[in-house]
């Protein structure tokens, strides 16, 4: 067993024994919101948006991006447990800035292990076997943030499967102060009607 799955096991085992009623909370999130925003781990939702277990969803990927799974987990938030606003938020410093698609398929193509970035670029160790099965993925990558979350609010507002009486807020989330910040443009493009 690692050193982190011993500290991850260790840190559960405490939660457990402090875990009280949580188990009787219901499976509907009681705010009756959700979240999509990126998997980086400078950004705690239940934090930011002030939350406690059991108060929203909170979809998380690479960039924060309206994939087809987020998309698919909105559907189910709201037809199946009934969250009635939803907000997609992006961050400052998203590392998702920092390739293209056509970068992150040569990596792969090069090796699987952990490439390097330094002030010239990407760089692959080319050890090991690599794949060009990345030349399948959309990565999602983009260079304009508050376009970005333009873009996703629009994807999903104008998504067959979600309702138009659902509001999409977009937001930027600053790394450097906390703060979000509103993408007007997004927030009127989900504007329930």
């Amino acid at each position: 067993m690692s050193q982190i799955s011993e500290e991850v096991l260790s840190a559960n085992q405490s939660y457990a024994e402090n875990f009280g009623n949580k188990g009787d909370l219901p499976l509907p999130p009681s705010r009756h919101f959700a979240i999509l925003t990126c998997m980086d781990a400078r950004l705690d939702p239940a934090k930011y948006a002030g939350l406690a277990e059991g108060d929203a969803h909170v979809i998380r990927n690479a960039g924060g991006r309206a994939s087809d799974d987020a998309i698919r987990s909105l559907v189910i938030s709201y037809k199946l447990l009934g969250t009635k606003e939803w907000f997609v938020i992006h961050h400052t410093d998203c590392g998702m800035q920092l390739f293209t698609d056509q970068t992150i398929r040569g990596l792969l193509v090069s090796s699987l292990k952990t490439a390097s970035i330094n002030e010239k670029g990407w760089h692959d160790s080319g050890e090991g076997e690599g794949s060009n099965e990345g030349e399948f993925i959309d990565w999602l990558t983009f260079s304009d943030l508050a376009e970005s979350v333009a873009i996703d609010v629009k994807r999903i507002r104008n998504h067959p499967l979600v309702p138009h009486e659902i509001p999409i807020y977009g937001y930027i989330y600053d790394v450097k102060t906390g703060k979000l910040i509103e993408v007007p443009e997004a927030t009127k493009v989900g504007k329930a009607f």
